[in-house]
This record gives structure tokens, sequence and C-alpha cells, in this order.
């Protein structure tokens, strides 16, 4: 049985940093890309992927320069670090899995975690 499950979401004030984990089990992890979407009112939005490998992260142009996406093959893990967090960074942030390659569309990914609340405050 595959899962996935975030943590570390919370109430911050803008500026404020934190540090998103996912946690996967009952997959070969190192097999899968990671992504982080998250979703405000409205659509799901991408946030960054990392390849199998971890060589090859990519970080949406709307959080470039604050978040950072990386992965720990040895533990199943992967993170979303974020920085400066502004109030339009509020949303319930989620990590997916896709066999192979990365992508930036939702539909590509087969496994998702239940999701994390961000909220930030002014």
């Amino acid at each position: 049985q595959v899962q996935l499950a975030e943590s570390g979401g919370g109430l911050v004030q803008a500026g404020a940093s934190l540090n998103l984990s996912c946690a996967v089990s009952g997959l070969a992890f190192s097999d899968y890309a990671i992504a982080w979407f998250r979703q405000a009112p409205g659509e799901r939005e991408f946030v960054a992927s990392i390849s199998r490998s971890g060589d090859n992260p990519y970080v949406a142009m709307s959080v470039r320069g604050r978040f950072s996406i990386a992965r720990d093959n040895a533990k199943n893990t992967a993170s979303l670090l974020m920085t400066s967090l502004k109030p339009e960074d509020t949303a319930v942030y989620y990590c997916a899995a896709r066999p192979s390659y990365a992508s930036l569309t939702s539909w590509d990914y087969s496994y998702w975690g239940p999701g994390t609340q961000v909220t930030v405050s002014s």
C-alpha cells in the first residue's frame, strides 16, 4: 500500500520559514519523481519537482528564490524548504509521486498525500 504523508505545516507570520516533509512508503522511492503542489481556493498549483536521483530540482517561477526542494533516497523522504513566506503562500500543500520523470502537471502524478495546511499571516 502506497502512502505519502506530509508534515511540517502550520501558522506562521510573514517572513518566516517552514520546512515541509513528505514521508513515502510502499513503493521504490528512488524510481519515482516527487513534486509539491499547493491549493488555495481554486486550482491546484505546481510548486516544485525533483527527479528520481535528485539531480534536477525545479521550482516554479512564482516561488523561485524562496522555496527549494530536496529528497533523501536513503530515508524515502522529500522536503520543501519555504523561506520569506508571504500571505499569498497560504494553501494546503501536497506531495505527489510519479514513476520515471518529473512533470509540472498534477494529473501526471499517481500518488498523493493528504496535504498539510500552511497559513501565513500578515
